[in-house]
């Protein structure tokens, strides 16, 4: 009966169409890594890293003493970016604004306008930061322009595949800036869609050498944010051009979700109250910490 139905069942199944729709960096959020590891108790989560030794001669005429050959060491990340978000709504606003102020409506505008976006900052800013806490990584600081950006480009590709990191499955993130620049880069051989030109003509860059590209807005893509109140561009933040990645060194643990509507009673006064919170983080795996680069260099 629909005065049974949990709304916070309807609730989920919308954000799940609103998150394709706004979330930038949904690719990382929706790492392969999200299923490869084991809470260890709290807030902590440990990923199991594997080595082995390698092949050594073998000959028809002996037998060597077997031994163990491998091993496995637990790296242990601690969350910490705990988030909630309330509010309460009385029904005569949702009565006389025509249902306008209904809470599918309220909580849509929150997702769209507040809490996607601070998703994708955390996941900027928090990859940056341990990235860069990594010793021997620097961004690469190289003054951008339409002669140059695709050897930056090349040169954080160089650097993964030196790293073994493979090729398919890269994706670069970059500024409306950052794009402008690779749609009209001097290296770049230009082919114009004009197959039907009643429609005009297409000059959509979707991908470079095979490797997809997400453009983000400049606002989405600082090296830090202030948090306190929702998100915003911390004083001192450096300007992100361009971020190659490969989803499989990113996890994005979450350990807690709750989200919940309650009707109006005498506790909250005749209102209705909503109530949503989180636990949740954003880490590199260290030994994978080569399958992010980095470019900050400014816009010539």
């Amino acid at each position: 009966m629909a005065e049974n139905l949990n709304y916070a069942d309807s609730y989920a199944q919308s954000l799940v169409t609103l998150w394709d729709e706004n979330l930038y960096f949904k690719a990382l959020y929706a790492s392969k890594n999200n299923g490869r590891f084991r809470w260890s108790g709290g807030k902590a989560v440990q990923i199991s890293n594997i080595t082995t030794g390698g092949r050594v001669d073998a000959d028809r005429d002996t037998i060597d003493t077997a031994q163990r050959n491998y091993d496995n060491n637990w790296e242990t990340k601690n969350l910490t970016h705990h988030r909630k978000w309330s509010t309460l709504i009385h029904p005569l606003d949702i009565d006389q604004t025509n249902y306008a102020l209904n809470i599918e409506n309220i909580t849509r505008a929150y997702n769209v306008n507040e809490k996607f976006p601070e998703m994708d900052a955390y996941m900027v800013s928090k990859l940056f930061t341990d990235w860069n806490a990594i010793e021997g990584n620097t961004a690469d600081a190289t003054a951008l322009n339409e002669g140059n950006i695709l050897e930056v480009f090349d040169s954080m590709m160089k650097k993964m595949n030196e790293a073994r990191v493979p090729f398919h499955g890269r994706i670069l993130y970059v500024t409306p800036d950052a794009m402008n620049l690779i749609k009209n880069a001097e290296q770049l051989s230009h082919t114009l869609d004009v197959r039907d030109s009643k429609n005009g003509i297409s000059r959509t860059v979707s991908s470079i050498d095979g490797v997809e590209i997400v453009m983000v807005p400049s606002v989405l893509m600082q090296s830090a944010y202030n948090f306190e109140n929702g998100w915003e561009k911390a004083e001192g933040a450096t300007q992100i051009q361009m971020m190659l990645v490969h989803p499989d060194a990113v996890i994005a643990p979450i350990s807690y979700q709750f989200a919940q509507l309650d009707p109006p009673g005498a506790f909250t006064e005749g209102k209705y109250i909503y109530f949503e919170e989180s636990c949740e983080d954003v880490f590199i795996i260290n030994s994978k910490a080569s399958a992010i680069q980095f470019a900050t260099g400014e816009i010539a």
